[in-house]
């Protein structure tokens, strides 16, 4: 039999389902159906849902009193539902996809559920019955045998203490004397703390002085009798206030072995049968199957707590590994993008509770401002909050907040957090899996960061790893500033957005503020100016283009100045590069409006700056030294070559370092006296300065000694005692040396000295190629030599060939180009100016194998022109 019904419409907009769920609670709570209240606004809440957000249509509530329950039907108008045409099993769903998880809701709770279908409306409904309870009773306990009674002694006695506000005894009964010990006018104005005994949770602040501000306690302690002995008490407190508003806590105590007396009576457990397993709280709290991902868990919780309280907004926040601040993680009406990850310590809020160890109920925030940092400016007025433990230990914080003030008393807390010890350790496991899978992750990154540093020694392209392997990784947009030298300013080296179009503007930003100050405390530390100026810019902007009726007129610079602002308006962190005990940079890491980075990102990212430091700074040492090792190298080299009359003359020369060494080989040109000119082609053994020391003493002695006008034996015997006299620091040196005459029937008169170096070849007109000279000892080996210099004469057309020994020594497996293999490219080089045949000799040097040459070459070539 019905004896009641109230029915409401709701228009298809998301506030609706707030506004439902508060229907169908006053309705239940007006008909004195409290017991199904809850049950009955997290269904409504889940069908409503389904019907304004889904299907897009008003939705029909309509609630029926009946004798022994309630009726609850959600109808909505979606006009293109086709009707079923005959029975057929019902898909509830997945609780993980959008729809279907109100039916599996319905299954769960409800006593009866079903589907009616219409053409133009479907409605759901579900049936919760009251338990059955003697009316006018809250809860009552079976009927027991005496001797399963609580035992207490022959008179039960309760005392009774009052706490004023600082916590000192105001009242003190006969009772507690008698208990105790102490009589009142010995405790009277003396602090209560002074007589207990805590049992302290370890790891924890809480004691008897946090649960003397809760509104409503109750558990066990100790009080310190006057004999000196602790009398473990229960008690239940009581906080109140005087006509002058004055507040103080009313204590009743008993012995902990009469805790009947005063403890509320839990609810009896459920049977251990099929069914109750099937409905396990947590499941019928998160939904089944409860979501793998951690960020899936706790979305699903803070929107569960928010319909299971009736409110705005629910949050849960994760505590650190210190446990010294909470992390937002989950939010539901609240800007989530700009809460998300964001960071509030465990001990902070001026309000009646500093501690989020203890729940804690704040009837009006406008009261108490900052007590609840994380719903500042958020209109929020009322708001519980729960701790999260595992074994004692907090994890985490879970709260839900109304609009309104005065919405929560201690009886929601207490629900709040039966509901949050359902779901501690589920969340604590999923977390710890997070952590795990985080810490796993970011060894591989790290790993493959440092491989990627490793094999590179370019500062470029070093700046551009160092970016492209933060973001999208780590961070939107990352910015890196390095430092020359100790007294130079940071200077503005890399940018880079996940999002390209953006770079030119971030890069413009970034320009026009300082660069952040260089400190070598590690870590991250917070910047602020990209923040501030981007959304100083933005407001200048947008103050410019107030008079502009649609987005559609602004100007490419104001959309740029308005996407930079959203790019650079959240956190901006700076860590510092530091390499060998100096600052040589900083890693700047930012995210978009209102977003905040993860400790665990901040810990990655300060690893990876730490890596990249030393490769940055290896890279700049190695250009220093390249940069130093070119240099000398060009100086080991003549600047050009001269004109020689009626011959042409052409060098090619390949260095086969990465640039860091100085080669061994060198060549040299130069005039001798009026007519005369001398040119050299020489191999030190090895490479850097050892190497380079015997090339630069070499190459100035040649041309010194030629113009004193030594010939060309005395030239290079005088060079061998030289290098001689170096000691142990010498090396042995494979020098071709001649002096050259052009004559004037157009041809050309040589003289050499081939020490130790591969022969000179001659390219005759015909094709013919021969030796020009005859192999002799090489140079800084053996102090005594009889050197002697061989006279030929170049005809026009013929090409006279000097090559160092990476030419001839070129290999392919087993194979060598060798001296044959040389003389039978040259003579394929018939009629070829002087550069062509140098080209030509190169070219087939490089194809010959396949891989790059492994020695330095030198090419040198005189050509006679024949006459035109």
């Amino acid at each position: 039999m019905i004896t009641a019904r109230a029915a409401a419409t709701f228009d298809p907009v998301a506030r609706s389902v707030a506004t439902a769920r508060a229907f169908v609670r006053d309705t239940l709570q007006g008909w004195g159906y409290t017991d199904v209240v809850d049950d009955a606004v997290v269904l409504t809440s889940e069908l409503v849902t389904n019907a304004v957000i889904h299907a897009g249509t008003a939705a029909d509530v309509l609630c029926l009193r009946t004798e022994d329950g309630v009726r609850v039907e959600i109808a909505d108008h979606y006009p293109e539902r086709e009707i079923p045409l005959q029975p057929a099993a019902l898909d509830l769903g997945s609780m993980d996809s959008e729809n279907g998880r109100g039916l599996l809701l319905c299954a769960a709770l409800a006593s009866r559920w079903g589907v009616e279908y219409s053409p133009t409306r479907k409605h759901v409904w579900f049936q919760l019955d009251l338990p059955d309870r003697p009316v006018g009773v809250r809860s009552a306990g079976p009927l027991l045998p005496v001797g399963l009674l609580p035992v207490t002694d022959e008179r039960v006695r309760v005392a009774v203490v009052q706490v004023d506000s600082e916590g000192a005894v105001a009242a003190w009964n006969d009772d507690a004397a008698y208990l105790f010990g102490h009589t009142a006018d010995q405790v009277l104005g003396k602090q209560l703390t002074d007589f207990t005994a805590w049992p302290q949770t370890p790891g924890t602040s809480t004691g008897i002085a946090d649960a003397l501000r809760l509104s409503r306690w109750e558990g066990s302690y100790g009080i310190r009798g006057a004999d000196g002995r602790t009398i473990p008490v229960y008690g239940s407190h009581l906080r109140v206030r005087d006509p002058q508003g004055e507040p103080s806590t009313v204590c009743l105590l008993v012995r902990d072995y009469e805790r009947a007396v005063l403890q509320t009576p839990v609810r009896a457990p459920v049977s251990d049968t099929a069914e109750s397993r099937k409905t396990d709280p947590f499941e019928v709290f998160i939904g089944s199957p409860a979501p793998d991902d951690l960020d899936g868990l706790l979305q699903r919780t803070v929107e569960r707590a928010r319909d299971m309280l009736d409110a705005d907004a629910a949050f849960l926040l994760l505590a650190t590994d210190d446990e010294t601040e909470l992390e937002v993680r989950a939010t539901t009406g609240l800007p989530s993008a700009r809460q998300r990850f964001a960071r509030v310590p465990v001990e902070a809020g001026t309000g009646r509770y500093g501690s989020a160890r203890m729940p804690a109920v704040h009837e009006d925030l406008d009261a108490v401002p900052g007590a609840v940092p994380l719903l500042g400016n958020t209109g929020m007025r009322s708001v519980v909050t729960v701790p999260l433990k595992v074994e004692g230990r907090l994890t985490g914080s879970l709260g839900v907040a109304a609009e309104a003030a005065g919405r929560y008393s201690n009886e929601e807390a207490l629900r709040l957090q039966f509901a949050a010890d359902r779901i501690a350790l589920a969340v604590e496991s999923a977390r710890l899996g997070e952590l795990e899978r985080l810490r796993r992750g970011s060894l591989s990154f790290l790993v493959e960061a440092s491989d990627l540093l490793a094999g590179t020694l370019d500062r470029d392209q070093t700046l551009a790893l160092m970016a492209q392997m933060t973001v999208p990784t780590l961070a939107t947009w990352c910015a890196v500033y390095t430092i020359a030298d100790p007294a130079s300013d940071p200077e503005l080296s890399y940018v880079l957005h996940e999002d390209e179009e953006r770079i030119d503007g971030l890069k413009s930003l970034l320009t026009r503020i300082s660069p952040p100050e260089p400190v070598r405390t590690p870590g991250a530390r917070v910047w602020a100016a990209p923040s501030e100026a981007a959304h100083e810019a933005a407001l200048r902007t947008s103050m410019r283009s107030i008079g502009i009726g649609d987005a559609g007129g602004l100007g490419s610079t104001t959309r740029t100045t308005l996407a930079t602002a959203a790019a650079v308006g959240g956190e901006t962190v700076v860590l510092p590069l530091v390499a060998r005990n100096r600052v040589i940079g900083m890693l700047t890491l930012g995210k978009p409006s209102d977003d905040h980075f993860r400790q665990e990102i901040l810990e990655l990212a300060e690893d990876l700056s730490r890596r990249a430091a030393l490769a940055l700074d290896n890279a700049r040492l190695y250009s220093e030294r390249t940069a130093i090792s070119q240099s000398l190298q060009r100086s080991l080299l003549p600047p050009g070559l001269p004109a020689v009359p009626n011959v042409e003359v052409d060098v090619i020369y390949r260095a086969a370092g990465e640039g860091n060494e100085v080669g061994g080989d060198f060549y040299d040109v130069f005039p001798i006296r009026d007519g005369a000119y001398g040119f050299a082609i020489g191999d030190v053994c090895g490479t850097g300065p050892e190497a380079a020391a015997v090339t630069g003493l070499a190459r100035h002695a040649l041309r010194l000694l030629a113009r004193e006008g030594f010939a060309g034996p005395a030239v290079l015997e005088r060079l061998n005692a030289a290098i001689l006299d170096e000691g142990t620091r010498s090396r042995f040196l494979t020098l071709l040396y001649g002096e050259l005459w052009p004559q004037e029937d157009g041809s050309a008169l040589l003289k050499v000295v081939c020490a130790g170096h591969p022969l000179p070849l001659r390219l005759r007109q015909d094709g013919s190629v021969e030796p020009a000279a005859d192999p002799q000892p090489l140079l800084g080996v053996m102090e005594d030599l009889e050197l002697y210099e061989q006279e030929f004469t170049l005809e026009p057309g013929d090409v006279l060939l000097c090559v160092t020994d990476g030419v001839t020594e070129r290999r392919e497996g087993t194979r060598m180009l060798g001296d044959d293999g040389l003389a039978d490219v040259l003579a394929h080089c018939t009629g070829l100016t002087a550069g062509a045949v140098a080209a030509r000799i190169l070219r087939a040097v490089e194809r010959f194998a396949a891989e790059p040459p492994s020695d330095d070459m030198a090419i040198l070539t005189m050509r006679v022109p024949e006459p035109q």
